[in-house]
């Protein structure tokens, strides 16, 4: 009986995707670098997507502000133009933290817990479309802070970690990861 519940706990159900789908195979293989990386001891950051989060219900409760105010046309004619104007400045707030910020990021994370490290992670991926080439990046969240390491990255074919049935083979992408994680926390020696 235990030797039962060994072997369904080690079994896992593949990760499968459409490799027609372009979208898929990234959202495959963001979600996969997510996991490893946090896997690794990054506990993930979610200020960001929380910062995102507020700013999108302020959006939806002065839509509904809008929608929903008492009085009828012609009398909330200067109400109506103050919501669309809040509209309007909240939505170009959250695309300008979307395009600054965020850019292609997939992953913040902290620095590890007992790490001398200050900063954490900022992990980016790139699938082009109509392109099989995946691009890694993995940088510091703070480039300005003194224990900033220089970004690692690669550029592997996704061809390379896929069956032919669209399962990813886990080990061999982590494996992959798993080696830009260590070259980006790996010491630069200091010459004398």
């Amino acid at each position: 009986m235990q030797e039962k519940k060994e072997e369904m706990a080690s079994t896992k159900t593949p990760k499968k995707t459409n490799l027609l789908d372009h979208n898929s195979i990234k959202h495959l293989l963001d979600e996969s670098v997510t996991e490893i990386v946090t896997s690794k001891g990054f506990p993930e950051d979610n200020r960001m997507s929380n910062i995102r989060l507020l700013i999108g219900v302020v959006i939806i409760v002065i839509a509904l502000f809008a929608q929903f105010y008492n009085k009828k046309f012609p009398e909330n004619r200067n109400f109506l133009l103050g919501c669309i104007g809040l509209y309007v400045v909240f939505n170009g707030l959250l695309q300008l933290i979307i395009y600054m910020k965020e850019k292609n990021a997939i992953l913040f994370t902290y620095a590890p817990s007992g790490s001398f490290n200050s900063t954490g992670l900022i992990v980016t991926s790139k699938l082009p479309r109509f392109s099989d080439m995946y691009t890694l990046i993995i940088a510091s969240a703070d480039p300005q802070s003194i224990s900033a390491k220089a970004p690692v990255e690669f550029t592997k074919s996704v061809t390379q970690w896929f069956t032919k049935d669209g399962v990813l083979v886990e080990g061999l992408f982590w494996k992959d990861v798993e080696g830009l994680i260590n070259e980006y926390a790996k010491e630069t020696k200091k010459s004398k």
